[in-house]
């Protein structure tokens, strides 16, 4: 099977390619091979560090869209045990884009609420690419309130470019069902930990994606909407897209310095997917080091810290001259 290679990345494949089949011939045949293979190694690990080690916004967004990326089903596999998934909203259907589930991660018995994308176009065409349709939104605000019920911690896990944007979608009250799950969010008395995998787009993931801890891996985002989507609105042309990424401050160290997340989770070069293991278990570190920081924080007290949170946000002051 083909690799998926992104625009950026192209020069490296190619060196990558060539280096491959250089391996593949007789060295034996060849003598003076060796030490051409190992020029070759090096220029490639050059390349690598070079363009990986400083991506711009819009870099890092095709980064958090590769397909081979971790996916919620993922670290819900990986970081967790007992798992009973929570299916259908109770009132139109289940919608697949949203997966929702108690399940045990160390000693936390926890809620757990993510976006799900397929591995393949099949699993992706059933799941939307993971944009939500109102009754997801109303199965995520359902276990919200589980979750409340029985004190559970909610984890979340951001992974959409947005919620569903179709006619019948409008109908069946979309931004009613989003502006319900962040009602029911913002007054939640248990914690919540928000974790950004990948894609963080707009409501579909501002429904889910708000909490009392916001990590963020190295190369996800999350903005207010999508870089092609805002350059359509403000220059009519999706292809300003990389300028429009730019200009939304949507990567990890932004919403850090922005005080909007707290932590960002290193990836290896390339992005996780180069190395999904290792990144999955240092998020699942992260996570119950959230949930043990918080477990101990009144419930009141939770909520009146979560409204200060919000207020802080886009809060700035003037100097005079």
């Amino acid at each position: 099977m083909a690799r998926y290679v992104m625009e950026f990345e192209r020069p490296l494949a190619e060196l990558e390619d060539k280096l491959a089949e250089l391996s593949r011939l007789d060295m034996a045949a060849l003598p003076e091979l060796g030490a051409e293979i190992a020029d070759l190694e090096r220029e490639v690990e050059q390349l690598r560090e070079t363009l990986y080690s400083a991506l711009s916004p819009w870099e890092k967004v095709q980064v958090s869209r590769h397909p081979d990326r971790p996916k919620t089903v993922d670290y819900l596999e990986a970081l967790f045990t007992d798992v009973v998934e929570l299916c259908g909203d109770r009132a139109f259907g289940d919608d697949q884009a949203i997966v929702t589930a108690l399940a045990t991660i160390g000693e936390h018995r926890v809620m757990v609420i993510g976006h799900r994308k397929g591995r393949t176009t099949k699993e992706n065409v059933a799941r939307n690419f993971g944009s939500p349709h109102p009754e997801g939104f109303r199965k995520a605000e359902r276990a919200m309130r589980t979750a409340a019920k029985f004190g559970l911690p909610v984890v979340t896990f951001l992974d959409t470019a947005g919620a569903a944007p179709g006619l019948e979608d409008e109908e069946r009250g979309q931004a009613w069902a989003i502006a319900q799950c962040l009602a029911t969010l913002s007054d939640l008395p248990v914690p919540v930990v928000v974790v950004g995998i990948g894609e963080g787009g707009s409501g579909g993931a501002l429904a889910i994606g708000f909490g009392d801890r916001l990590i963020m891996l190295e190369n996800a985002y999350y903005s207010v909407i999508s870089p092609e989507m805002c350059a359509v609105i403000l220059y009519k042309d999706a292809a300003r897209a990389p300028e429009s990424a730019s200009a939304l401050a949507l990567t990890p160290d932004d919403l850090v310095r922005l005080g909007i997340a707290d932590e960002i989770v290193p990836e290896p070069l390339g992005g996780a997917h180069r190395d999904p293991a290792r990144v999955i278990a240092d998020v699942g570190l992260r996570v119950e080091s959230a949930l043990a920081s918080l477990a101990a924080v009144d419930p009141g007290d939770l909520t009146e810290r979560r409204y200060e949170r919000l207020r802080a946000i886009g809060v700035f002051s003037e100097e005079s001259k």
